[in-house]
């Protein structure tokens, strides 16, 4: 078994002096590498800035694309922006999965990005359960939601490893999943040579505007547009514009990986999210004969002891041990709603930090200059996706390209990423950058 697995961050470019690109994305989680990935597909040259890239939250991440499941209360504003990333998920994988030769495998060992669209059961363990889990079921309804009731015995018979003790079970089939790190590989090798495996130390300015990217190795990156996507590590990057408040806090929480074992394949085919004893436990299948459980979530002193920055920026708590009780409560929980959990090899466990906002929802757009109102040219702010960075990953892209575009939906203008900060409201004039400007 491995505790905190480190996963190879690849052959690191030589050491950037001046680099020229239309945009720089600094942060190689899903969250930056989608918005590359976007950014090239609109035809611009992308340079992506981390010195590990996929090795904080994105490495720890179960991948579920849950916009029914993780409406949670008071959190309604959400939603809309969870459905519209959720509908662009089938043609955000397949585009990245056309660029790979063996998509068309989905056995074990399956190549690709591991999106599966099979539906959510989610499922209660006593009779508190059943009643939370039915107060929830009618918020969701009240949402235009589907939840649908089944029988213990419905529930079973798809499948069949589910204990007979469970209280009750929903099926929820707009809820899907992804594997993040089969993702990330593809988008990865599909920026081949536009990664720069240095630390982002801040922001460069040029005649009132964000132009790019000084690096801690030395060297520069110019860009017509700089993404900061390096989640918890964007609130310390240098050069944030005046009175700009990122205030991102580390949630972090353990996650297993386990082998299931030839004669218990599958162990079940749905993501299995479940309620037991009023804490929340998770069970996600992967293709090649593995399990995810995960759920718990934490800001205590034992992960405030974690190792410092792992490709999220300077100082940004990334890593964290492993919480005994952690690891204790998953098995536990994961047990009473599948007993043969008890007979999978632990291979793995791992915890990582999520950067959360005050209201949960991420900082996402463009920045108002402190001085006149207007939307910094340049800059656009993306981080503070907490629970729900992959699910959000093509909406973050797509929202990040319409702004290079010139373009604003006014839909996400709750989740701009000055809100918390004393400055101006933003004037409606657009400042929108030459595309033509020579690149290298």
């Amino acid at each position: 078994m491995t505790m905190n697995p480190q996963p190879a961050a690849g052959r690191p470019a030589a050491r950037a002096r001046e680099i020229s690109a239309d945009v720089a994305v600094i942060g190689g989680g899903v969250i930056g590498h989608g918005i590359a990935w976007e950014a090239r597909q609109s035809g611009r040259s992308v340079v992506l800035i981390d010195d590990a890239p996929g090795t904080g939250a994105s490495w720890a991440a179960a991948g579920m694309l849950a916009p029914v499941s993780e409406l949670h209360y008071q959190e309604e504003q959400l939603l809309e922006l969870m459905l519209h990333s959720s509908g662009l998920w089938p043609a955000f994988a397949a585009g990245l999965e056309a660029r790979d030769t063996g998509a068309g495998d989905t056995g074990a060992g399956a190549t690709g990005t591991g999106y599966l669209t099979t539906s959510t059961l989610a499922v209660g363990a006593d009779a508190a359960d059943r009643r939370a889990l039915a107060d929830l079921r009618g918020v969701q309804q009240a949402s235009g939601l589907t939840v649908e009731p089944l029988t213990v015995r419905e529930a079973r018979a798809r499948e069949p490893l589910l204990s007979p003790g469970i209280s009750c079970a929903y099926d929820i089939p707009a809820d899907h999943q992804v594997d993040p790190r089969r993702f990330l590989a593809l988008i990865a090798e599909s920026l081949a040579g536009s990664a720069v495996h240095e630390r982002a130390a801040g922001l460069l300015w040029e005649d009132g505007r964000v132009g790019g990217v000084s690096l801690a190795g030395g060297g520069t990156v110019h860009a017509g547009e700089t993404i900061v996507a390096n989640g918890l590590g964007s609130a310390a990057l240098g050069g944030l514009p005046t009175g700009l408040r990122l205030p991102l806090r580390p949630v972090y929480g353990d996650i297993l990986r386990l082998r299931v074992p030839a004669y218990l394949q599958p162990l079940v085919t749905s993501t299995v999210r479940g309620m037991v004893h009023g804490i929340p436990v998770y069970i996600v299948p992967r293709q090649d004969g593995t399990v995810v459980i995960g759920a718990t979530q934490r800001e205590d002193a034992l992960a405030a002891a974690g190792v410092e920055g792992t490709g999220t920026g300077p100082a940004a708590p990334a890593e964290a041990a492993v919480s005994a009780g952690g690891v204790y409560q998953l098995l536990r929980d994961a047990q009473v709603l599948v007993p043969a959990v008890a007979e999978l090899e632990l291979l793995e466990a791992t915890a990582r930090a999520r950067p959360g906002t005050p209201d949960n929802a991420p900082l996402l757009g463009r920045v108002a200059d402190a001085r006149t109102g207007r939307d910094i040219a340049g800059l656009i702010i993306a981080t503070g996706f907490f629970r729900h960075g992959v699910l959000l990953t093509p909406a973050a892209a797509a929202i990040c390209r319409q702004l290079m575009d010139g373009n604003a939906d006014p839909r996400w203008a709750p989740f701009r990423p000055d809100r918390f900060s004393r400055l101006p409201a933003p004037s409606a004039t657009t400042v929108t950058i030459d595309p033509n400007k020579e690149t290298a």
